[in-house]
């Protein structure tokens, strides 16, 4: 996979408490890009792998992964400490990203996500997803709305609710309905239970 170089960076020491700051290691990385190489080695795996589902192949999913972390150093005096979280900041890029590299590649497909993969999800449905198996899991998504897909995608991506409504740039509230939605849809197609009033909407917010 295409990487960001690693370079020993200059920035201080700072407590194990500060260095698990993503916005303290967002402002380093404004004045030593060097430091943004730990945000890049923290993120990079479910960035990857939120690539490879939309994208169905390594070779794109790497690409398009090398171009989410290029265009996030960019921006990164756009930042704001005092706005989303960095996680949610840096999967609107990737979704605008993937969403760019599928219209091009795919003008005419609303969806084309490939899920070879799951991420545990603490719920229902996503042991669900991962027992019907990779082939299956792509039908399943295809027959969502997309916004319904993308909100799943993002979840086995581990964002949380909050995070998905701000990559999106929906409302909170507007996301949590349609991921129950989506998941509901995806109980009634492999023949699940219907969920409990409140049970799938609560259970992974």
């Amino acid at each position: 996979m295409a990487t960001l170089a690693g370079t020993q960076s200059s920035f201080p020491e700072a407590s194990a408490e500060d260095r698990d700051s993503d916005a303290l290691l967002v402002a380093y990385a404004r004045t030593d890009p060097a430091a943004f190489a730990l945000l890049y080695r923290r993120y990079v795996d479910p960035v990857y792998r939120y690539c490879y589902r939309r994208l169905g192949t390594r070779e794109m999913a790497e690409d398009v992964t090398a171009l989410i972390f290029t265009k996030a150093l960019s921006a990164l005096s756009a930042y704001r400490a005092d706005g989303p979280s960095f996680r949610s900041w840096l999967f609107a890029i990737a979704h605008n990203a993937v969403a760019d590299d599928l219209r091009a590649r795919h003008p005419a497909a609303p969806l084309a996500a490939a899920l070879d993969q799951a991420d545990p999800m603490p719920t229902p449905e996503s042991a669900a997803l991962a027992a019907e198996g990779g082939r299956r899991v792509r039908e399943l998504l295809r027959q969502l709305p997309p916004e319904q897909a993308q909100i799943v995608e993002l979840r086995l991506a581990g964002l949380t609710g909050v995070e998905i409504a701000l990559a999106l740039g929906r409302t909170p509230n507007a996301v949590k309905v349609a991921q129950y939605r989506a998941y509901s849809r995806l109980r009634a197609l492999v023949g699940d239970r219907e969920p409990r009033p409140g049970e799938a909407s609560d259970a992974v917010w």
